[in-house]
């Protein structure tokens, strides 16, 4: 195969003006095509008069390509090479099944290595399979009934399955392209392979973690349900067990691995292995607010006389600013056509986080605004004192919102005047089961407000209408990574021996995609320990 990058299109082009440029580039004719693929696909809005969409494609053509290739002396055109991934296999015959604590992207992509490596793992998930959880998650968004077991939080599919299904990362990692692979296999649409922004959506994901767990299984894994690990089983510096709650009941399950990917809101767990003397320490994380747009708004923002236009996406954003004083501000987790979403665990706390469909065709946009926060900046200055700030911060925006799953809200004039909001403008909160409008000022502290307030004006220099009078912001947005950080060595274990701290609530990823290749990789050290 041939590698073309960098092919050039308007977004009134249709996908044959893609042949034509490769013909040009090869200098070939177009029936010496025999493929094309898109390999990858992303949007240049740089230029608001002139947005475009750039190809690279992989072509498999009639005759000898490695002549062809001798005769194109053009950077842009090369061999198509691609790493393959291959689970590694033990050495040796496990003497014990390995256990995996939660089934998020990075727990569910662990036990999915360690399957296909005939090592038959078994997981442990608190929540409940990802029907029964959609279930307990709407009612929750209707009424404000909130099971602290399965929820926004807990659940098949962890955090990330009621989310925009985001796979875009930093991580350069050659596994990515796997776990996109698996995911398509799984159910999610073919795109997701060459968008340069790859997005699931919540409403196909469901079916994804369902079709991956029933693989795990098919190869051998056991996947179960209602079970929470409540504490290690330790001798001399090693795992030998870890005790499960289950129907109310609490037994012993033996293993000497256990892969830790608990997720960012497993309090309670943080809470025992630290009373354990698992070795943690805080970590920066970030705190801060949803801010909502119209996605019109957004589109005419990104891509200029362009918006509109089928062929483009609805627009996204990220947006960061460093202040004077040393704080800064950034957008996390933007979605599209989304919808802000009630993202509680614990009774008595209000979260907010954010979601799309796969089509991405509401009418508003959200993302998360946030403040970076370090442990000095905690007034706990303990091992959990941010999951501690974390919890107060959720129980006052609980009593502001009326101590019913509310949120406090206020739009971003009002926030900037420092007066509490009256009503709606033209921008109507998508949260349920609805906002309590007020002064955020009463809700969220001093470090978090004072940075908004600076960063707020700036970013919309940066995105024309992003402090717009009537955007909304929903607070309080906490859970964006883990508070603290679960100590591992280069062999990926604690200082316990046998345990994997990993992803996200370990404190090693921040996002689906990242998550996931973390848990591949502990997974490998498993296998390589073996």
């Amino acid at each position: 195969m041939i590698r073309i990058r960098d092919l050039s299109l308007t977004p009134n082009d249709n996908l044959n003006r893609l042949i034509q440029l490769t013909t040009r580039q090869l200098n070939i004719k177009e029936h010496e095509i025999k493929q094309l693929h898109i390999r990858k696909k992303s949007i240049d809005a740089r230029k608001k008069h002139d947005v475009r969409i750039i190809y690279t494609v992989d072509v498999e053509i009639k005759g000898r390509e490695d002549k062809l290739l001798k005769r194109i002396r053009d950077p842009k055109v090369s061999a198509a090479a691609d790493y393959v991934y291959e689970v590694p296999l033990p050495q040796h015959e496990a003497k014990q099944r390995p256990v995996v604590v939660g089934f998020g992207p990075a727990g569910m992509f662990a036990a999915l290595v360690l399957a296909m490596a005939g090592q038959r793992p078994i997981v442990l998930e608190r929540g409940a399979d990802a029907a029964t959880r959609h279930e307990k998650v709407q009612k929750f968004w209707k009424d404000g009934t909130l099971d602290p077991q399965c929820n926004v939080q807990f659940g098949e599919g962890g955090a990330g399955t009621f989310s925009d299904g985001k796979l875009n990362t930093g991580t350069k990692n050659e596994r990515c392209r796997w776990v996109l692979e698996q995911l398509a296999d799984a159910g999610a649409h073919g795109e997701i392979l060459f968008d340069a922004k790859p997005h699931v959506g919540t409403d196909v994901l469901l079916t994804v973690v369902q079709n991956i767990r029933e693989k795990i299984i098919h190869l051998g894994g056991e996947v179960r349900f209602h079970s929470q690990m409540t504490k290690l089983e330790l001798n001399d510096g090693q795992i030998c067990g870890v005790w499960v709650m289950q129907n109310g009941q609490e037994t012993l399950l033996s293993c000497d691995k256990v892969i830790l990917a608990i997720g960012h809101s497993a309090r309670d767990t943080f809470t025992t292995l630290h009373e354990q003397n698992i070795p943690m320490q805080p970590k920066p994380f970030s705190m801060g607010v949803r801010i909502e747009h119209k996605q019109a708004m957004i589109d005419k923002s990104q891509y200029g006389g362009f918006a509109g236009i089928p062929s483009l996406p609805a627009a996204d954003y990220k947006l960061n600013v460093h202040l004077p004083d040393g704080s800064s501000a950034y957008t996390f987790c933007m979605c599209p056509g989304g919808q802000v979403v009630a993202a509680a665990s614990e009774e008595g706390g209000v979260v907010t986080n954010g979601m799309s469909l796969v089509a991405r065709d509401g009418e508003n946009a959200n993302a998360a605004l946030l403040v970076t926060l370090t442990p000095e900046d905690f007034p706990d200055k303990s091992v959990l004192g941010g999951m501690y700030w974390q919890r107060r911060i959720e129980q006052a925006a609980f009593r502001a919102g009326g101590e019913n799953y509310r949120a406090p809200g206020q739009l971003v004039g009002d926030f900037l005047a420092h007066r509490p909001s009256e009503k709606i403008g033209s921008i109507v909160p998508t949260y349920r089961p609805g906002i309590t409008l007020c002064d955020l000022h009463d809700v969220l502290p001093e470090k978090i407000t004072k940075t908004l307030e600076q960063a707020l004006p700036l970013l919309d220099g940066r995105l024309d209408g992003f402090a717009s009078a009537d955007a909304v912001l929903t607070a309080p947005e906490t859970r964006s990574s883990s508070p603290v950080k679960i100590l591992r060595d280069e062999e990926k274990q604690s200082a316990v021996r046998g345990l994997y701290p990993c992803g996200e609530g370990a404190g090693y990823a921040g996002g689906i995609m990242s998550a996931a290749v973390d848990g591949m990789i502990c997974a490998e050290a498993v296998i390589k320990s073996l």
